[in-house]
């Protein structure tokens, strides 16, 4: 299987050969063909020591398609070392600001409006640019501030162009290497493909405002931006503007002044309860997206990137914070092989020797509070992933948030310790969680469960007695050691046939005892004399055999 090379893909297809070799995957590059295209005087050669930063300039580098790569991969602790995750996480978008005649195409195939009847003021000059969009101020006519989500013209066809590529390459890669299986390199990119379609939906993003705000409703000093409902399409997100800057770059005096120590507090909660009883997060809390208010509050943008958790998962999750932030190795340790799915590779034993020692430094000496828990965390999910785990993108996620978390934390309060923010707020959110699973939706859910329980329950019995009444009732079991199994079919196997090698000489020898011939031993035909020989011989070698096998258990 090689690459199709499609000649407007062939820059592409080069830049990504240089970079595997460039971070020790030739072997990838010349068994998926790649190296035929990079022309003479290329020599796929690794670096030494390449450094994590040189990997997310190399990505920038590519474009916004391979910025969105690194920032997926910066999801998966199980797969990526560690100390790559941070220069993932932060990869930037080094593009300039699109034209202004763009944008007023772009809001006219949007609104069918002209800017200046859409708004009654708009900056011309962009507050801020990415790969995939701008953000402008403006004023609507009710004189309320407003910015501007525009998306960048054709973006979508050239993120298109660039996932085929990657997708081909990774169908190449996965059915050649042994490495890009046990990567899942192509779920990496469905990942990716995922992240960006939804990304670009602003309708979306509008939506997931709204559904934040409904959320964190209880906490009066965490602010989200509303959508101006009617100026919001899929192309044009139009919201509520919050003046603020980040809380890593405010002076002492304005932490002090907005309450330091209760804003982390609160700001963790609202977090927690995101995560472990919404199912519902702000996934992307880096100190550009979480900014302090004059007023004293704290405002989150930026909810292109969200996570979603099922309910089972948001109590493991819980549970395994809990067990982390208490020092509970071997919970934690059984929570980890729960929350992921176990490959052919697991090695119990390995995860838990790595869990309990990592959760034990973390709490010896009373080191906790200098321990951030997002790393904790982090380390939690990469050491499942050498253990054998596919561990859940969403715990990576968790992890990345609480290191962010940490770090806007500990600038409000530098003695904050989230770990008491996670135990004190435990029985208020398990508490939470039991007042939810009682509500009324959720009791009438049950109530129809058990209906229909108890109204195929006697049907089930009724076939399961039937089936053992006319011996049809089969009980399957999946071998535990499948290979020390198929070892000891293979000795009984074995015996079987030397058994049947030996009742053969002795019915051989039988039968020759009435042949009368010249050679004789002890008045015997001779050859009768040594097929008994024979077979005495290896009834005792076999005899011994089992003996001593039977002696070792």
């Amino acid at each position: 299987m090689k690459l199709s090379f499609k000649p407007q893909h062939l820059k592409r297809y080069r830049e990504i050969a240089q970079l595997l070799a460039k971070f020790g995957l030739s072997e990838a590059v010349h068994a998926s063909g790649l190296e035929a295209i990079l022309g003479e005087g290329n020599i796929l050669t690794r670096k030494a020591h390449p450094e994590p930063h040189e990997l997310a300039e190399d990505l920038e580098r590519m474009g916004p398609t391979f910025v969105k790569l690194g920032q997926t991969l910066s999801t998966r602790a199980d797969i990526v070392p560690l100390r790559y995750l941070d220069a993932l996480a932060d990869l930037q978008d080094k593009v300039g600001p699109f034209a202004y005649e763009e944008v007023e195409r772009t809001i006219f195939e949007e609104f069918g409006q002209r800017v200046a009847q859409a708004y009654l003021t708009f900056e011309p000059k962009p507050l801020a640019a990415a790969s995939l969009g701008q953000v402008h101020k403006a004023t609507l006519a009710d004189g309320r501030v407003v910015a501007v989500k525009i998306q960048r013209p054709n973006i979508k066809a050239r993120l298109a162009e660039d996932l085929e590529v990657l997708a081909e390459v990774a169908g190449v890669l996965e059915a050649l290497t042994e490495i890009a299986r046990r990567y899942e390199v192509r779920r990496i990119v469905e990942d990716l493909r995922r992240s960006l379609m939804r990304e670009l939906d602003y309708e979306e993003e509008a939506e997931n405002l709204r559904v934040l705000a409904a959320n964190l409703r209880e906490y009066p000093r965490i602010v989200v931006p509303a959508p101006i409902d009617d100026l919001c399409t899929s192309r044009v997100l139009t919201m509520e503007f919050i003046d603020g800057r980040k809380i890593t770059a405010a002076s002492r005096e304005e932490l002090e002044a907005a309450g330091g120590a209760s804003l982390a507090e609160e700001l963790l909660q609202a977090y927690i309860q995101q995560i472990c009883l919404d199912g519902f997060f702000h996934a992307d809390p880096h100190p550009g997206n979480v900014l302090l208010t004059p007023q004293g509050k704290v405002a989150l943008l930026d909810l292109g990137m969200v996570g979603r958790l099922a309910p089972p998962m948001r109590e493991l999750l819980l549970r395994l914070l809990l067990a982390v932030g208490e020092g509970r190795g071997e919970e934690a340790a059984d929570l980890a092989e729960r929350i992921g799915q176990p490959k052919d590779s697991f090695n119990e034993g390995k995860l838990r020797r790595a869990v309990c020692d990592l959760v034990s430094v973390q709490h010896a000496g009373g080191s906790v509070q200098e321990a951030d828990i997002g790393t904790v965390v982090l380390r939690v999910a990469q050491e499942a992933g050498d253990a054998g785990l596919r561990v859940p993108r969403e715990l990576t996620i968790l992890g990345k948030t609480l290191m962010n978390l940490d770090q806007i934390g500990r600038a409000l309060a530098p003695q904050f310790d989230p770990y008491a923010s996670i135990r004190s707020g435990a029985t208020r959110l398990l508490l939470a969680q039991l007042k939810r699973s009682v509500s009324g939706a959720n009791s009438f859910a049950r109530a129809l469960e058990v209906n229909e329980f108890i109204q195929t329950l006697p049907g089930r019995v009724n076939k399961i007695l039937d089936r053992v009444s006319n011996n049809r009732f089969e009980l399957k079991v999946r071998s535990i050691d499948e290979q020390r199994l198929m070892e000891g079919m293979q000795k009984v196997a074995n015996r079987v046939t030397q058994g049947l090698v030996i009742a053969a000489l002795i019915i051989g020898a039988a039968m020759l005892m009435n042949i009368r011939t010249e050679f004789t031993i002890f008045g015997y035909p001779g050859l009768a004399v040594l097929l008994f020989l024979m077979a005495a011989g290896g009834g005792v070698a076999l005899t011994w055999e089992i003996w001593r096998q039977d002696r070792k258990r």
